[in-house]
């Protein structure tokens, strides 16, 4: 078996700033992130959308899927598919210009099969390291199920789970009709 080859954190932006896809790092490790479907990408846009309608008078910043943001406890850098600011956002230059969010409040992540396992567990345990984040906000793309995880205090997180076409979902200070950001949204189907 050949022994694994870890890169330096310089070694990954240089190969992030020439990559055509986005690149997470984790310890050493790059992973590619592959292409989303477009269930993911009209539910990322729809719920975008709903949230900067809400935010937009309480100053908050909505960064797309292209925002990378720094996890320091982890040696991480990940590209969320949403990630809010509502305070002053601070920033992690690195050498080739690119900037790193170090204090995201709230992600959200549209679910995919080949990453929903890791941002239920690797990923989430990780955010929850950073002492700005407080909710995670996971959204299916194969059916109408969105879980919300609001921080309590630092130990414990509060889980809710949406899954009626008319129910409300509370993220932050919005309600959003769980309809609403499943709109235009045609799932593939089950086999």
């Amino acid at each position: 078996m050949a022994a694994e080859t870890l890169v330096t954190v310089e070694e990954y932006f240089e190969l992030l700033q020439k990559s055509d896809v986005k690149l997470e790092y984790t310890g050493g490790e790059i992973i590619d992130m592959a292409g989303a479907q477009p269930a993911h990408n009209i539910i990322s846009v729809n719920i975008s959308a709903e949230l900067l309608n809400c935010l937009r008078s309480k100053g908050c910043r909505i960064l797309s899927s292209d925002q990378l943001i720094r996890v320091e406890s982890c040696e991480k850098y990940t590209f969320p598919d949403l990630v809010i600011v509502c305070e002053q956002p601070i920033y992690e230059k690195s050498p080739n210009g690119l900037a790193a969010l170090l204090n995201p409040e709230i992600i959200v992540e549209v679910l995919s099969d080949s990453t929903e396992s890791y941002d239920r567990t690797e990923k989430f345990d990780c955010y929850k390291t950073i002492p700005s984040f407080r909710e995670y906000v996971l959204l299916s793309s194969k059916k109408k199920r969105i879980e919300v995880h609001k921080k309590l205090n630092e130990a414990e997180w509060l889980s809710r789970v949406y899954t009626d076409k008319d129910e409300t979902i509370k993220i932050d200070e919005c309600e959003i009709f769980l309809a609403n950001i499943y709109y235009a949204v045609e799932f593939e189907p089950i086999s």
